[in-house]
Parts: C-alpha cells; sequence; structure tokens
C-alpha cells in the first residue's frame, strides 16, 4: 500500500507536478498520473454527471422515507412543511459557501482541510471528528432500516444474520473503488427521483379523489383532523423537533465537498453540483413534505415505525389508506432501493473524511493508506464497523433505535453546518486582506456575506433548541440523547489546542495559492466562468431552442 504521509494542504501546489511523484506513479504501476490525486493518493474517477446526480439525489434514503414518519407524527404536516422549508434554506446558504470554497480548493480533506487552512488546524480536527459522527450515525440508520424491512418479509434469517450478509456485501463492493461507487450511485438516484415522482402522482390522484373505487376527493381532509400541528407536541415545540429529523435528512448536501478530490474535473462538476442542490430543495424535500401531510394523518398508528418488524412510513401508511393493502412491499421494496444507495454512500463519505484526516495527523495515520488503485482500505474497513450499531435494534425495536442515532447525529449536523460558513468567511476576509477581489473566484456564494453570517448564526440557534422539548417537562435520558454530543466539538477543539498549541491564522499569512488545481479542461471552466472562444459559441447558436435550455438545465 502507498502510504501518503506528511503532505497537508499547503506541502503540495497542483500548479507544478510534484517532486516525488515518479516514484508514486511507479508504485501505481499503469495508472495514468492524471487519475490519482497525488495529495490523497484517491482515484480522480468521479464523472460530471456522478457529482451532479449525487448533489441531486445522492444520499436520500429511508431517513427520508421512513423518518418522515416520526417527524409528521411529534409535529404534525405544518411542522413537517416549517422543517423542511427552514433547514431547505439553511441548506441552500451552507451549499454557496461550500460551492465557492470547493470550486477554488478541491483538494484532500474537504471543508476539514479547509478549517484547518483559514481558521486553526484544532478547529480542523473538531469538524472533521464532528462530521464523521454524522456519517457512522447515518450507516448504522441505514443497516437498522435494511434489516428491518428484510425480517418483515422474512424470519428465516435472524436480524443480525442479515446484518453480517449486507455488512460484508458493502464493504466487497466499496473496495472496487470510486468508479463503481459513483455508477451505482447515478443509477440508484435516477430510480429514487423516479419512485418519488411516482409517489407525488399517486398523491396528486388521491387528494383530487381520482383512484379507482374512491368515493370523494381527500383534499386537505388531514388538515383540518387531526390538524395542522401535532397533539403531543403542539406549536413550536414540534417544530424544534422536527427540526432534528430535517437535519439529518439534509445531511448529504454539502459531500460533494469531499467528492470533490475524486472528481475529474472539479471545476466544471461542482458549480453543476451546487446548483443542483437547489432543485433537490424543492422537488425531493418539499414535495415530500407537503404530499406525505397530504396523504397520511399525523396520528396514524405505527407511523413512526413502533413495531420491531417494519418501519412504518407516510408513504405506505397513505397507499394502504388507500385501500391497497399489499402496498406495504412495494413500498418496502422501494425503501430497499434507497437504502442501498444510503449504505453505499454512508461508507463512502465515512471512509473519505477520516482518510483525509489521517493523512494530516488528525486521526490515526495507518487509515491514511490508500493501494494502489486509489482505494482507502484501512478507512473503508474502519467505517464500516460502525454500522454495528445498527444492532441495539435487537433489544430496543426499530423505531426507538432510529430515534437514538437520529438525535445523537442531528446536532452535530447545525455544528458542522456551522462551521462551512465561519471557514467561508475566514476565507473571504484573507482573500479581502490580501488584496484579491471576488471578481477572481471562479464561483461567487450568492448574497455575500450576509449569506454566510445566516448559515452561522442559524445553526448555532439551531444546535441549541432542537432539544428544547426535554426541557419541560425535564426527560433526563432525552436531554442527554439530544445534548450530548454539543460539548464535544468544544472539548475535541481545546483538548487539541492545548495539548499541540495550535494557533488561530491571522489573515496575512494564511496561503491562498496552495491546492488550487489548474490541471482541468479549459474549455469546461471557460464555460463555466460564461467565457467561451467564438467557435464555441457558434456551435450553441446552432442548437435548437429546446437543446439550449436542456444544456442550461
Amino acid at each position: 500500500m502507498a502510504d501518503f504521509k506528511g503532505r497537508g494542504p499547503y506541502d503540495f501546489d497542483h500548479d507544478s507536478p510534484p517532486t516525488d511523484f515518479t516514484s508514486s506513479r511507479a508504485h501505481h504501476g499503469a495508472a495514468d498520473s492524471s487519475a490519482i490525486d497525488p495529495t490523497s493518493g484517491v482515484k480522480r474517477g468521479l464523472s460530471t454527471r456522478h457529482l451532479s446526480m449525487m448533489a441531486l439525489a445522492g444520499i436520500i434514503g429511508p431517513g427520508l422515507l421512513v423518518g418522515a414518519g416520526g417527524a409528521l407524527a411529534n409535529g404534525g404536516p405544518a411542522s413537517l412543511i416549517i422543517g423542511f422549508g427552514v433547514i431547505g434554506i439553511i441548506a441552500f446558504s451552507i451549499m454557496q459557501s461550500l460551492g465557492e470554497l470547493t470550486t477554488l480548493y478541491p483538494s484532500g480533506g474537504g471543508f476539514t482541510g479547509l478549517a484547518d487552512r483559514f481558521v486553526d488546524k484544532a478547529f480542523g480536527v473538531a469538524v472533521g471528528w464532528n462530521y464523521f459522527i454524522i456519517w457512522f450515525c447515518v450507516l448504522a440508520n441505514e443497516y437498522n432500516v435494511i434489516c428491518s424491512i428484510l425480517t418483515y418479509w422474512t424470519d428465516a434469517v435472524p436480524l443480525w444474520g442479515w446484518f453480517l450478509i449486507f455488512w460484508f456485501l458493502f464493504l466487497g463492493f466499496q473496495l472496487l473503488g470510486v468508479a463503481a461507487f459513483g455508477e451505482a450511485e447515478f443509477w440508484l438516484a435516477i430510480l429514487k427521483l423516479a419512485g418519488l415522482s411516482a409517489f407525488f402522482i399517486f398523491a396528486i390522484i388521491y387528494a383530487a379523489g381520482g383512484l379507482i373505487g374512491q368515493n370523494e376527493p381527500l383534499g386537505a381532509r388531514y388538515w383540518r383532523d387531526p390538524g395542522p400541528w401535532s397533539t403531543k407536541l403542539p406549536g413550536f415545540r414540534g417544530v424544534a423537533t422536527v427540526f432534528v429529523f430535517c437535519s439529518t435528512f439534509y445531511a448529504g448536501v454539502e459531500s460533494i465537498a469531499v467528492a470533490a478530490t475524486e472528481t475529474k474535473n472539479p471545476s466544471k462538476a461542482v458549480p453543476l453540483a451546487t446548483r443542483q442542490v437547489l432543485w433537490r430543495i424543492i422537488f425531493v424535500y418539499m414535495g415530500s413534505a407537503i404530499f406525505f401531510g397530504l396523504t397520511c394523518p399525523s396520528n396514524a398508528e405505527g407511523l413512526a415505525g413502533g413495531s420491531s418488524r417494519a418501519l412504518q412510513s407516510p408513504m405506505t401508511i397513505a397507499i394502504q389508506t388507500a385501500g391497497w393493502q399489499g402496498g406495504v412491499h412495494l413500498i418496502n421494496a422501494f425503501i430497499f432501493v434507497t437504502v442501498l444507495s444510503a449504505i453505499n454512500a454512508s461508507i463512502y463519505i465515512g471512509s473519505r473524511t477520516i482518510v483525509f484526516m489521517a493523512q494530516e495527523s488528525k486521526a490515526p495515520r495507518f487509515l491514511g493508506k490508500t493501494n494502489s488503485r486509489g482505494v482507502p482500505v484501512y478507512a473503508i474497513i474502519f467505517t464500516n464497523l460502525f454500522g454495528a450499531l445498527s444492532m441495539m435494534n435487537v433489544s430496543t425495536g426499530a423505531g426507538k433505535a432510529y430515534s437514538y442515532i437520529v438525535n445523537l447525529s442531528g446536532v452535530s449536523t447545525f455544528l458542522v453546518w456551522g462551521s462551512i460558513s465561519l471557514i467561508h468567511i475566514r476565507f473571504r476576509s484573507a482573500w479581502k486582506y490580501q488584496g484579491r477581489t471576488p471578481d477572481q473566484l471562479p464561483f461567487k456564494s450568492l448574497w455575500y456575506p450576509w449569506n454566510a453570517y445566516f448559515g452561522l448564526f442559524a445553526n448555532c440557534f439551531l444546535a441549541l433548541v432542537q432539544g428544547w422539548t426535554t426541557l419541560s417537562p425535564f426527560n433526563a435520558g432525552n436531554f442527554v440523547d439530544a445534548y450530548i454530543l454539543l460539548p464535544l466539538f468544544p472539548i475535541i477543539y481545546f483538548v487539541y489546542k492545548i495539548w499541540n498549541k495550535t494557533r488561530l491564522w491571522d489573515l496575512g499569512e494564511i496561503d491562498l495559492d496552495h491546492g488550487r488545481r489548474r490541471d482541468l479542461d479549459s474549455a469546461s471552466r471557460s464555460i463555466s466562468e460564461g467565457v467561451m472562444e467564438e467557435s464555441q459559441i457558434g456551435t450553441i447558436k446552432k442548437l435548437s431552442l429546446w437543446k439550449r435550455l436542456w444544456r442550461n438545465f
């Protein structure tokens, strides 16, 4: 295995070939030098279509389809829309900041490396470990769901047996490399979008009274009875609870920063993927919030997944209420497809996060090793081991296990997102301090600085209020579950800072040039920046109106 030691984000300038790249290339055999990232050793095997589909529908798994049931039961349909809407605005803000940073610095480590570069190395350590916590929690949830679905269909294999089968299957698939991961995510994302579209069409027909055998339109019946707010947690209490669920559903929109290092042409792919997150928010999240609340009552029995044999989603309840009792198998099959994608993506993002951290001495060094094909074997195995947390399903039940792990990861999501906004603010401050202008950036964030400051303060606020409902009446167990990870961030930061004597970088000493990749397709860059040669303009003018609109989309 090739061990890329001692190369932080400042040690290599992509403008010129590294002095030791000859030996690295020899080690990698016939691998093309442009296919292996010389800093991290991972392979640049993701194309623009892979990253675009990851931004549009990647990481969308049973968290949305199943977890939305718990959110609907706790908050009601109004809380669901408010929660998805507010978190969607925050996610859009974060993606604008991240798009600007990652397009300019598509280096190993994503925003965890940029936290080290623009703020403080101790800050980068805290961000990195909190981000890894998110993904091993998500991974455990996905194993929880896939095992629950299969035990619902058959009890011939015990729960732990299904876990072991899929644990080894996913481990083997991840070891095939990033190209296999990207291709799988591409086609699974298409299936997810098709499945959601089919449910949205069903919901519209159902609400309008167009189903065979339906006597009257459903309309907004469930907004009147049981009502827009849940009787469990009415008003803001329900909305605050939904925020936790929604943060977990949205987790993953920022993953393009992690995948940028393994993308062939990030200057084209990252801005495109960043723009597509808006459509993801509108279609996937807001569409789900509207149609789940329209077709499923918030007081439906089993909505929060109380059964230990199968987690029920609002889609399952809606189809069964409409008269198709066998529809549970169709929805479970759809959830099964989404969980394949979610586990695949969780292992990928978690392993890449830890491998970049290890290479920057923020995690055990052996986790930063890659093999001759650019696959971080040790990091993949290490990340996948955390899937065993899903086995708490055996003693607590699938629904309770899901809630426990969601609460653990929710606060970490807010902390990481707020950190991205802070990194962006620090970057722009250094950019201005060193005499550079926003016009020099290949991708500019919308509405800076208001967008970045909004992301920072909104995420800090939500991290504090997401467990507010546990205070009155006070529930010690739920309070610890909601807030136990909140002090972890400052503990990691200050312990590492004191032990290693790190400091906040001055704006003037921040290096703004190293780590910028210029080994990219110039024609693609000029198109993404709106600067095209006359021949290119002529070619595009020859396209029909519909083809030009499709090209822009």
